[in-house]
């Protein structure tokens, strides 16, 4: 891809699954990464395997729900690379206390509610706010957050992890229809079923056999399907997209 060597980019939830793969593929572009997580050993070992790899990255822990962290992290960027020049927001409490409690509105705990948003929305609301001024620094840049289908599809249950990725679909046209102009792309990535180690912890076979069946495809998502899409959107080969949320997700949706 063009665009991605050199580039500086932070991967907000870089330990395992969607997050890790992003790394990965960003640094065998040529990018240097600093990958980011709540889970330090995990972002540790995400960055281990990049530099075995002949990479370059660095390993950062930091809580999307911790405005302070958030900020702490993107000063590790601007330390250690001089500046930044892109962004994936990936991190979101799956925790079983979190979502495996966000259940129908009748049976709703605002507790989970305050922790959904305060992590998934809100912390990315953070991470934008904090990075937009070091991309307009740099020239220009991109952010790619990352959603879900659980957006749309009306799910009977998980509406607070649905609602918070909806609101990540607004939260992206407004930092792009606000800065674009600017030189600043953002745009999203909507996962569909991905096998992922969070993932699969999750899922049972009737689950992953009922999602296989509503998609147009030959197998479920793998995390690097989504690595590539949002190293493409990173990438200088996207220049001319902005404001979108790309539905990667073996086409279990459709849309016009």
């Amino acid at each position: 891809m063009r665009g991605l060597r050199g580039k500086r980019i932070v991967v907000a939830g870089g330990a395992t699954g969607i997050g890790a793969a992003t790394a990965e593929r960003l640094a065998e572009e040529g990018a240097r990464v600093l990958v980011g997580d709540v889970n330090v050993a995990g972002a540790e070992a995400t960055a281990g395997r990049i530099a075995d790899a002949g990479g370059t990255a660095v390993a950062a822990g930091f809580d999307l729900a911790d405005e302070t962290s958030v900020a702490a992290l993107f000063g590790r960027a601007v330390n250690e690379f001089g500046g930044v020049d892109g962004v994936f927001n990936v991190g979101a409490d799956l925790s079983p206390d979190t979502i495996g409690r966000d259940g129908d509105l009748s049976e709703m705990d605002a507790a989970v509610w305050r922790r959904t948003f305060e992590v998934n929305l809100i912390g990315y609301a953070h991470s934008c706010r904090v990075a937009i001024p070091l991309l307009l620094a740099a020239g220009g840049g991109a952010i790619v957050n990352t959603s879900s289908g659980a957006a749309s599809v009306g799910e009977p249950v998980r509406p607070a992890y649905a609602a918070s990725k909806a609101g990540i679909n607004a939260l992206t046209r407004h930092v792009a229809s606000r800065w674009g102009k600017e030189g600043i792309r953002c745009n999203g990535v909507s996962p569909g079923m991905v096998l992922s180690e969070t993932g699969l912890a999750q899922m049972s076979e009737e689950f992953r056999a009922a999602g296989l069946a509503g998609s147009r495809s030959t197998r479920l998502g793998r995390p690097s399907d989504l690595a590539a899409a949002a190293a493409f959107l990173l990438s200088d080969d996207a220049e001319w997209v902005n404001g979108q949320t790309w539905s990667i997700d073996g086409g279990g949706s459709l849309h016009d």
